[in-house]
């Protein structure tokens, strides 16, 4: 079971996913020495007391970190560093129902009086 499990939808492709994801790895990989190789759309790291993956698709990413027992005491500073870069190179997207991005459409705007 995974110690930090992370799905998030996106709006970048599968190609600048790739790049942002690639990206997000090299900055991790030097935080806290980690080490990865690609198969497909997968990255599977590692380092003593740690595991995982990060899956991505053209729509959405899938991060799951197994911590060692040691580690395990430093989960939550682990966690913010994966959600700070997660959010600066895959901000958050809301969908519709439909998988569509929300509209544009201004808020209405309250009528005098009321």
């Amino acid at each position: 079971m995974a110690d930090i499990d992370v799905r998030r939808v996106h709006d970048l492709g599968l190609k600048a996913a790739r790049i942002a994801a690639d990206r997000m790895a090299g900055e991790l990989g030097r935080k806290f020495d980690l080490r990865g190789d690609w198969e497909g759309n997968v990255l599977h790291f590692e380092r003593p007391g740690v595991t995982g993956t990060l899956a991505i698709t053209a729509k959405d990413l899938h991060l799951s970190v197994t911590l060692g027992f040691l580690l395990r005491a430093l989960k939550g500073s682990i966690e913010r560093a994966v959600h700070e870069q997660l959010d600066a190179l895959f901000p958050i997207t809301t969908r519709s129902p439909r998988g569509q991005p929300p509209s544009k459409k201004a808020p209405a705007r309250p009528k005098k009086g009321a």
